[in-house]
């Protein structure tokens, strides 16, 4: 099975979000943090987490990439476990049987994202949307798919030859 992994090609992660998820930690879309919020209302380090972060699901930090890598069955499960545990703690779970539904739903959803080629980057994109009927605010969100430029696809500009002794 493939699911999402943190990644960073560089450290600006480290300075635009409150919390920066480690590099190689499984990460999950983490929208489920902004239901309900206005993000027309968000400022700073949440605003820039809503709108382009991915959720590190160890240190509950944020990434502005993932990369599409192999999970065993055991870290998935450990993926969910963690899932609810946090929603019971933080999202008002009842209890962490309860949340076990919609965290192994989070994880499956996350894990149909990353249905790419392995080593594929992910970024996610999140921006406001129209208010509900009742009132309640909504977004929108797209996953897009990065091709890196890798250095087999370039023309070479030099060649590594053997001295000649002359």
């Amino acid at each position: 099975m493939k699911f999402p992994r943190v990644i960073r090609l560089d450290a600006s992660d480290l300075h635009v979000f409150e919390q920066p998820a480690e590099v190689g930690e499984w990460a999950v879309p983490g929208s489920f943090a902004f239901i309900g919020v206005d993000a027309t209302a968000l400022t700073g380090k949440t605003k820039i987490a809503f709108a382009s972060g991915w959720l590190g699901t160890q240190t509950w930090g944020r990434a502005s990439l993932v990369e599409v890598a192999e999970i065993d069955e055991a870290a998935f499960h450990a993926v969910i476990e963690r899932l609810a545990q946090l929603f019971a703690s933080a999202y008002g779970a009842p209890s962490l049987v309860e949340a076990l539904p919609a965290a192994r739903a989070e994880a499956e959803d996350a894990a149909a994202l990353a249905d790419h080629k392995t080593g594929t980057l992910l970024a996610i994109e999140r921006e406001p949307g129209d208010p509900e009927p009742d009132g309640a605010a909504s977004f929108r969100e797209r996953v897009r798919l990065i091709t890196p430029q890798r250095a087999t696809d370039h023309a070479r500009i030099w060649e590594i030859t053997s001295d000649s002794e002359e």
